[in-house]
């Protein structure tokens, strides 16, 4: 299966880890959308978008590489790394997918290192994610999402 995975890891390279974990044991491509806006993604079976959470949303970027680049009818997931996983923040990019008819296959969050606003002045917070066991469950995330693609 033909998977790419277009990211934007801003701050402190939470978000790359995240991607770099699953393309070190998997065949993926990866695009910084932080430096590419454009690209044709009509040859993969599978789309990841991948993002640090700004004011409770991925961040610009990607939104807009996802709306101007994602071709109709692609299977999608997203991934994300925030300063607290209390709930899910793609809502936005989930219906932006909805309405290039997407299958959306699941979502992995978790927490990443944060020193935005005030948090600077005090070192920040989740100052070591995302830790080795969330890197693993993000693999292991990507492992499910390809098991279950596979039985279909």
């Amino acid at each position: 299966m033909k998977v790419v995975i277009v990211y934007a890891s801003i701050h402190h390279g939470n978000t790359r880890k995240l991607v770099e974990a699953i393309a070190d044991k998997y065949e993926i491509d990866m695009v910084d959308a932080t430096t590419q806006q454009k690209a044709d993604l009509s040859q993969y079976e599978l789309i990841g978008f991948a993002s640090g959470i700004d004011f409770g949303k991925f961040y610009e970027s990607i939104e807009r590489f996802l709306k101007e680049n994602l071709p109709e009818h692609k299977k999608v997931f997203f991934l994300y790394t925030c300063a607290r996983t209390s709930e899910s923040f793609t809502q936005t990019m989930r219906t932006e997918a909805l309405q290039k008819a997407a299958v959306l296959t699941g979502e992995y969050g978790c927490r990443g290192y944060n020193t935005y606003g005030a948090w600077k002045l005090i070192g920040g917070m989740n100052r070591h994610h995302p830790d080795r066991a969330e890197l693993d469950s993000a693999v292991r995330f990507y492992e499910s999402l390809l098991e279950n693609l596979q039985e279909k």
